[in-house]
């Protein structure tokens, strides 16, 4: 069996990333989600092994010596990263959808050149701030580091293959199945 292909998925902090992915992989059983290895706290209800691998920073510098990171990144002081031998795992078996932030992505495009970028794009800013506030989980330092980050981040979009514009989550997550099913299928 062939090996599937790598999507990567980026896209402003309270953009929606969680809502469309969940709706991209209900509707595409067959996609496998890599998981990131991150340094911060869980958020209420996230699951280590399912959301992230909650590790601590000791252990993922110990995890970057030994060589074991596809790409790793510090962010909003902690550091997130991809495991390599799991993500293999999963190609093995199909494709797999990788969320992260723009500098991993371009690693991951170094690494791997088949990969698939996609940029989620907010409607506006104004929305954007509006998510991210209602999202309940941030504080006012962080929402202005986050607001901050996003015209950066808006400019890297234009170095990814796609970029979406989230403005319901549905037609998003429809506009990230038909891109998959044309890179993929």
């Amino acid at each position: 069996m062939a090996d599937g292909k790598l999507f990567v998925i980026s896209g402003a902090s309270g953009v929606g990333k969680s809502t469309v992915l969940a709706q991209v992989m209900a509707k595409r059983t067959d996609l496998r989600f890599s998981v990131s290895a991150t340094t911060r706290s869980p958020r209420p209800g996230e699951v280590d092994g399912k959301d992230y691998y909650f590790v601590t920073k000791d252990k993922f510098q110990a995890m970057i010596q030994q060589g074991e990171f596809l790409e790793y990144d510090a962010h909003m002081d902690n550091y997130y990263g991809t495991p390599k031998g799991q993500l293999e795992e999963k190609l093995h078996i199909g494709s797999v959808i990788l969320d992260i932030e723009p500098n991993g992505a371009f690693n991951v495009r170094k690494a791997r050149a088949d990969a698939v970028l996609i940029f989620i794009a907010p409607p506006t800013l104004e929305e954007l701030e509006r998510r991210l506030r209602g999202r309940g989980d941030t504080s006012e330092e962080q929402i202005r580091v986050r607001q901050a980050r996003v015209a950066w981040e808006m400019e890297q979009s234009k170095q990814y293959d796609y970029v979406v514009i989230n403005d319901r989550a549905e037609a998003c997550a429809e506009e990230i199945l038909q891109i998959i099913a044309r890179e993929a299928d």
